[in-house]
């Protein structure tokens, strides 16, 4: 099932996490008994198996604890990027345990508990975490561990994997290996997010006041937000070209009805100020 670790994860409080944003489901449970900090981790197929296992692996994890979900300080889910599916029975589950438990909820950045992953494992520091998105590109963002926190160097990426930069310094770590090696700027690390990653992120992003309410929890779709800003461009210059098209010769008998329409019809158009493109941009620090 899983493993119990009597070592220091630095909880101060009972944290329940989870990630289905790969094709590995990863549940831990962190929590305090007798002074000491303890840890229960399980990982199994994810990918569409886990919106039918992760509620069964989480009701597991606490059983082998002995505890309720009325005894979670929080609930932390890995929010994205990652499988469009994965990331909304992420979502769903932690809102629904968390309203029915009246807990809050700590979403936390999968590329971040990446990067945390490959610190444990290999000692890094400075990470390029890549994960892929299929369809041949990948998500990528790139971290420095600073004071105890993780702060990304940038935005969210998705792209071709030649289309990644390794920063001088940095290792590139994730699970596009195996997918897209000879393609990629250098050799990755093998390195997922983990519960065990987010279980030693969640104590540092809840001091730093990033827990939510549970309805206020929203998955991170980066493939989306490229598609809504791609929209939002192709709608601006539509509007752009209206607004400065060379009008048509006006006849006199038509000049006086055709001139008013025109002109509030363009002043809709070539007054309003074009939104500028949405995008999420996740830090290691306070949001």
């Amino acid at each position: 099932m899983g493993k119990l670790s009597g070592r220091d994860n630095r909880a101060t409080v009972n944290l329940l996490a989870f990630d289905t944003s790969t094709e590995t489901l990863f549940v831990g449970l962190a929590w305090m008994a007798g002074g000491q900090a303890r840890m229960a981790l399980h990982a199994s197929e994810g990918g569409r198996e886990a919106s039918a296992t992760l509620i069964p692996s989480v009701q597991a994890v606490l059983a082998q604890a002995g505890l309720g979900l009325s005894d979670l300080s929080a609930i932390a889910f890995g929010r994205g990027p990652g499988s469009f599916t994965g990331l909304r029975t992420a979502c769903a589950v932690a809102q629904g345990l968390a309203l029915g438990a009246n807990l809050p909820v700590l979403p936390v950045d999968t590329l971040m508990a990446l990067a945390e992953d490959a610190r444990q494992r290999y000692g890094c520091t400075a990470v390029l975490a890549a994960l892929d998105a299929r369809m041949g590109e990948v998500y990528a963002c790139a971290y420095r561990f600073e004071q105890g926190l993780w702060l990304a160097q940038g935005e969210v990426s998705l792209g071709a994997p030649e289309a990644l930069v390794l920063p001088p310094g940095f290792v590139l770590a994730g699970n596009v290996q195996a997918a897209y090696a000879g393609r990629l700027p250098a050799p990755a690390l093998l390195a997922h997010p983990t519960a065990d990653a987010l279980l030693r992120l969640a104590p540092v992003l809840l001091a730093a006041g990033q827990a939510q309410p549970a309805d206020q929890a929203l998955p991170l779709y980066v493939r989306d937000k490229v598609a809504q800003t791609t929209a939002e461009r192709e709608a601006r210059k539509a509007a752009v070209d209206t607004a400065t098209a060379v009008p048509a010769p006006v006849t006199p008998s038509t000049a006086s009805s055709a001139s008013g329409q025109d002109a509030a019809g363009l002043g809709a158009t070539a007054g309003r100020k074009p939104d500028a493109p949405s995008f999420v941009h996740p830090t290691g620090g306070p949001r």
